[in-house]
């Protein structure tokens, strides 16, 4: 009950305050510039980073990238800019 009501809350402050969605709800934002750049932000940590595989933790998942030549252009506690050839994208919710 105590999820619902601070999902609730969280959604009511978002819409009073017109605040994006991502931010109220700790969503990750994605954006791909073609296949050679995904810049990742509101992720909770690199879990795992390879020539051909990313993974990132966010609240309530994971998100990963695959592809070849991977190099991380910039790290932050919660942003991400990996370079390379991008395949795949998924985005795995917990449940």
């Amino acid at each position: 009950m105590m999820k619902r009501f601070r999902k609730w809350i969280e959604q009511w402050m978002g819409e009073q305050f017109d605040l994006p969605s991502d931010i109220m709800m700790d969503l990750p934002r994605v954006t791909m510039i073609g296949n050679l750049h995904i810049y990742i932000e509101n992720h909770r940590g690199l879990v795992r980073f390879t020539n051909e595989e990313v993974i990132l933790r966010f609240k309530g998942g994971w998100l990963y990238v695959r592809g070849s030549d991977f190099v991380i252009k910039m790290i932050l506690p919660e942003e991400i800019l990996i370079e390379g050839t991008i395949h795949d994208v998924v985005y795995d919710i917990n449940d």
